[in-house]
């Protein structure tokens, strides 16, 4: 089968790679018809995580159809369409049972490495290093699932693939930054980033009862999605905006109610505060660049509740926990719940409640995805989305505004 595989920082690849196999008799075989390159898999590509190896296959927001399943698995059957959560969890544990699925104890095979980095490990992931367990991911022809009537929905309905597909991550992620952020009816919310994840946050809150969403990014292709939505937005430029001044403004003096962090470990600013991380993440004296977790703890009201649904990595600098402190502000965060949000947010996708697919702006091939790694990096050709059909090798013409690319 073709694959996409990491070969190095910012070295991308597609090869012919040998077809899974069942290894475990939980394990299902799919044949993937949807998968899309993440905000996430930028942070693999750029080098942020560590433990990666050659040859590794990337991608963790995925869906197909059935092949092939181990003879324990009991609610899948060859032919049954589905959407892979992108924690891999086994439904039996502590964690899983209080529904902490992205804590699972029991499905990394390498949870003494994260032992090592962080104390405990989280559950493993697809396609996302070797300290998530060195699953292969699902940017590829086919793809193992293991603990297989446990993770996959079934879609059972003829919602199109690109309806649902972002149930694999980004949706469930965006609407749990939200939910961790304790909206009530009428409250003002800030998100930074209107990348996938921000974008969906935004949609959440104003699902949660949101009255005032505040969509903070730099790109107008973003800008554009998010006010599509109905929220306020700031294009941030530092000589120019004080972000901090200018919610405070947009929110009678108080402050946002609720902050929610979409960009994580790879936040940008050209600011003096900005330079200085990329100098000490070249020093090795910290690993992410906490700019925009500062800005939220400044701009947050009294009493109010920090989301964090963006990526961290690693150790952090000059972040002021005592402002955090001192303001007696609550935060959350952690990788994503899913098996908890997939059917609540399938049936808002059955209902018209929202059609994820909006945010897609590139449909490619397979073959394409090495193309268009650095382009989703640089945020070139207004790119919002990337979706990769793996089967598609003819040229198909553009279609409601997106670029489409063939093998």
């Amino acid at each position: 089968m073709k694959a996409v595989c990491w070969m190095g920082k910012e070295k991308i690849e597609v090869h012919t790679v040998k077809d899974p196999e069942i290894i475990n008799p939980h394990d299902a075989i799919i044949r993937v018809t949807r998968t899309a390159i993440c905000g996430s898999d930028l942070h693999l590509y750029g080098g942020f995580i560590p433990t990666m190896e050659s040859g590794d296959i990337l991608g963790h927001e995925f869906m197909g159809i059935v092949e092939e399943v181990g003879p324990e698995v009991k609610k899948l059957k060859r032919g049954d369409r589905v959407v892979i959560p992108f924690t891999i969890a086994c439904g039996n544990c502590f964690f899983c049972k209080d529904n902490l699925w992205s804590l699972c104890d029991n499905s990394n095979p390498n949870a003494h490495i994260a032992e090592e980095l962080y104390g405990y490990s989280g559950s493993a992931l697809f396609g996302f290093s070797h300290i998530y367990g060195g699953y292969a991911g699902g940017q590829a022809q086919y793809a193992r699932i293991p603990f297989a009537d446990v993770g996959p929905i079934k879609i059972e309905n003829d919602l199109a693939d690109d309806k649902v597909l972002f149930l694999s991550d980004i949706f469930p992620t965006g609407y749990q930054g939200a939910e961790n952020a304790n909206i009530k009816p009428g409250d003002t919310v800030a998100v930074w980033g209107c990348g996938p994840v921000g974008i969906f946050a935004v949609a959440s809150a104003f699902m949660l009862g949101a009255e005032k969403v505040i969509a903070i990014d730099r790109f107008p292709e973003r800008l554009k999605l998010a006010r599509d939505l109905g929220a306020i937005t700031i294009k941030y430029d530092e000589k120019e905006v004080n972000i901090v001044e200018a919610l405070r403004d947009l929110s009678g003096g108080v402050g946002p109610d609720s902050c929610i962090d979409a960009v994580g470990i790879e936040a940008h600013s050209s600011t003096a505060v900005g330079i200085y991380d990329k100098v000490e993440q070249a020093m090795m004296l910290e690993t992410d660049s906490p700019f925009v977790l500062r800005q939220a703890i400044q701009a947050i009201r009294k009493g109010g509740t920090l989301s964090i649904p963006g990526v961290y990595g690693g150790v952090l600098n000059k972040v002021n926990f005592g402002a955090a402190f001192g303001k007696g502000i609550k935060m959350a965060m952690g990788q994503t719940n899913m098996h908890k949000y997939l059917k609540p947010l399938l049936q808002r996708i059955e209902e018209g409640q929202l059609d994820p697919s909006f945010i897609i702006s590139h449909i490619i091939g397979i073959e394409q995805a090495p193309k268009l790694y650095p382009i989703w990096q640089k945020k070139q050709e207004q790119v919002t989305k990337i979706v990769i059909d793996p089967w598609m090798d003819t040229i198909r013409p553009e279609v409601d505004g997106r670029v489409l690319l063939a093998n």
